[in-house]
C-alpha cells in the first residue's frame, strides 16, 4: 500500500482537543488490517537491516506501532510512558507543553548502557515528547539509532529539535 493510500485513510478531525487544532486521526487507518499490515511492514523493511536492540515507544499511541515492529524485528520493546505508570525505579525527563509541562518515565534498568535504540511514535509534531525520550535513553548509556513517526506535521518543525538523530516519517503533511 502506498503512503498516500495510507494518508488517506487517516481522518481530519477539526478543532480537537481544542478549537484551532486540526487533530489527524489514525483510527481510521488502524480498523483497516491491510493498512495497519503495510505500516508495520515498511517499518519493518526500513529498519530490518539496521542493528537495533530496543524499541523504545512513546505513550500511548506509539505502543500500538512499536510493539509489532519489535516482535517483528526480534528486539526488546520498553514502554516510555506519564510520570507515575510504572511499577519499578525509574528515571524521568520534564519537556515543555504549549502551556505547561509534562514528565516521561522510563524504567532504569529497561535499557541496557550501549543498546542501540529505536524511538517509534504515531506521530511528530513540535518533537518535545520525543526529545525527552531520547534524553531518556541517552541517560541510560544507550543510543539512539533513530525515530520513526507514521505521521510528521512538518509545519510544526519538529525536526529542528531533534536534529542530529535519523528521522523516518511515513506520511508527511
Amino acid at each position: 500500500m502506498k503512503t498516500d493510500e495510507l494518508a488517506s485513510l487517516i481522518r481530519d478531525i477539526p478543532d480537537f482537543p481544542k478549537p484551532g487544532i486540526l487533530f489527524k486521526d489514525i483510527t481510521t487507518l488502524l480498523k483497516e488490517p491491510a493498512a495497519f499490515r503495510a505500516v508495520i511492514d515498511a517499518f519493518s523493511e526500513r529498519y530490518r537491516h539496521e542493528r537495533l536492540d530496543t524499541i523504545a515507544a512513546v505513550e500511548s499511541r506509539g505502543f500500538i506501532f512499536g510493539a509489532p515492529l519489535a516482535y517483528t524485528l526480534g528486539v526488546s520493546f520498553v514502554p516510555v510512558r506519564k510520570m507515575g505508570k510504572l511499577p519499578a525505579e525509574t528515571i524521568e525527563e520534564e519537556y515543555a507543553l504549549e502551556y505547561g509541562t509534562a514528565t516521561i518515565e522510563l524504567h532504569r534498568d529497561a535499557i541496557r548502557p550501549g543498546a542501540r535504540v529505536l524511538v517509534v511514535d504515531d506521530l511528530l509534531a513540535t518533537g518535545g515528547t520525543i526529545r525527552a525520550t531520547c534524553n531518556l535513553i541517552e541517560k541510560v548509556g544507550a543510543q539512539v539509532a533513530g525515530l520513526a513517526f507514521l505521521v510528521e506535521l512538518s509545519f510544526l518543525n519538529g525536526r529542528e529539535r531533534l536534529k542530529g538523530y535519523d528521522i523516518t516519517a511515513l506520511i508527511t503533511y
